[in-house]
């Protein structure tokens, strides 16, 4: 295995590229009681068209498809339940479906090799039948019509419409109930084929833990040695520089009214430590413009137009992005107002180098910490790891950064023709 060191922190990272071409991650933590592994695909739902390595032809799956398809991993061709195998060992396991990548976990304190054989073993066996799929579709469409009227939901995915006019990124995660009612076994066999080939997939394993034996473990229970030749072509709409629209409120069973405001981010088609850098970069300016010690947010809280609710991040992939400020206010429009006036006010007075030096350090304590969540961390490596980026270079690309920058950034970023206002409101 090779070695990733962290030059500062002195922690390692064992990565070994495997002969299928999985990739495979593992941190041991001394002194860690809990053990996390989690197995990640580079699917997600905005892969709906694609060329499979070795053909010619386009292939185009209804929306919704890849979180179908996580959902139906954990039938077994017994008939068992895959959480019962998990209990029976101590183990927690979970799923989830993002827009960029799958990922099947468990964390556990006690039989932690024979949880991950459960993990290896399940997550390498699709099984899927005319008649289970067409059973998924009942419970999905429930799933889907739940979020109807779920707040937070429908005011994420209301501000990603008015953000985006084509990228799928601005589609329901689990799709719609007309998309996966033309889902069948076969079309998740292609997508299975194709996405969970290991080539495609990484596995992140930390804890208190031998490396060796866990790389042992890991082989052992590899099931297939071979790799696509070529790369998954994914296929997506071109996308315009403009917004789809500026302002959209929805009406919900709420208490209070809550509001989700931001910026699209046109700087994009690159991955990498290029990417990395600007991840860094927005991390600094995103705290020293919307952070609790920042002068904008003394005067929303004190005016009483926010809470404690109030949180921005900046949220980065290869093919977009964007910077998201949400929050609940007894007037969202007055803080759309107030904020898009206090980014015109910083581009006239400009940003202030003494803001930047103390939310640099305080960006760096951040990612010191995050080395205490071992979850959260594993999360972290593997997502950046899809997008071709090595989580421990964060500190030589972080001292890199300068005042400069940061300027440069903002005014790349924080370009208020391409700020949108999503709303909902009590009904």
């Amino acid at each position: 295995m090779k070695v990733i060191k962290d030059s500062l922190t002195g922690e390692k990272i064992y990565f070994k590229k495997h002969e299928s071409g999985l990739s495979i991650y593992i941190m041991p933590r001394k002194g860690y009681t809990s053990n996390y592994a989690i197995f990640g695909t580079k699917y997600g739902s905005v892969d709906s068209e694609f060329i499979v390595p070795g053909e010619d032809s386009v292939t185009k799956v209804p929306d919704g498809i890849a979180h179908y398809l996580e959902h139906k991993m954990f039938d077994q061709p017994d008939g068992s339940n895959v959480f019962d195998k998990f209990s029976k060992f101590g183990g927690e396991a979970n799923a989830f479906t993002s827009f960029n990548m799958t990922a099947y976990l468990f964390s556990s304190t006690s039989n932690f090799y024979e949880n991950l054989e459960v993990l290896m073993d399940y997550v390498q066996s699709p099984y899927f039948t005319k008649e289970s799929v067409e059973k998924e579709q009942g419970i999905i469409g429930q799933e889907i019509r739940m979020y109807d009227d779920n707040a937070p939901w429908r005011l994420f995915f209301n501000f990603l419409g008015l953000l985006y006019n084509n990228n799928p990124v601005k589609l329901d995660i689990a799709g719609t109930v007309e998309s996966i009612s033309k889902i069948d076994h076969e079309l998740l066999y292609k997508c299975y084929n194709t996405f969970y080939n290991l080539s495609n997939m990484t596995i992140f394993i930390t804890g208190d833990l031998d490396e060796n034996k866990v790389l042992e473990v890991v082989e052992k229970n590899i099931k297939s040695n071979v790799p696509f030749s070529g790369e998954i072509k994914r296929i997506y709409p071109e996308e315009p520089k403009n917004v789809a629209g500026k302002y959209k409120k929805q009406t919900i069973s709420v208490a209070n009214p809550m509001f989700m405001m931001g910026w699209k981010d046109n700087d994009v088609g690159y991955s990498g430590e290029k990417l990395l850098k600007k991840i860094i970069e927005m991390e600094i300016l995103v705290e020293m413009i919307f952070g609790k010690g920042s002068k904008l947010y003394t005067n929303l809280y004190k005016s009483g137009l926010i809470n404690q609710t109030f949180s921005c991040e900046y949220s980065p992939q290869k093919d977009y992005g964007y910077t998201a400020c949400e929050g609940e206010s007894i007037d969202p429009e007055k803080v759309y107002e107030e904020i898009t006036k206090h980014i015109d006010n910083l581009r006239g007075e400009g940003l202030l180098e003494e803001d930047f030096n103390r939310i640099k350090n305080v960006v760096w304590g951040d990612y010191i910490r995050s080395f205490n969540d071992i979850e959260s961390y594993a999360h972290t490596y593997l997502t950046l790891s899809f997008l071709d980026i090595n989580y421990l270079d964060y500190f030589r690309v972080y001292q890199s950064i300068t005042f400069d920058d940061i300027k440069s950034r903002f005014t790349q970023q924080f370009n208020n023709d391409v700020s949108v206002l999503s709303v909902v409101s009590p009904q």
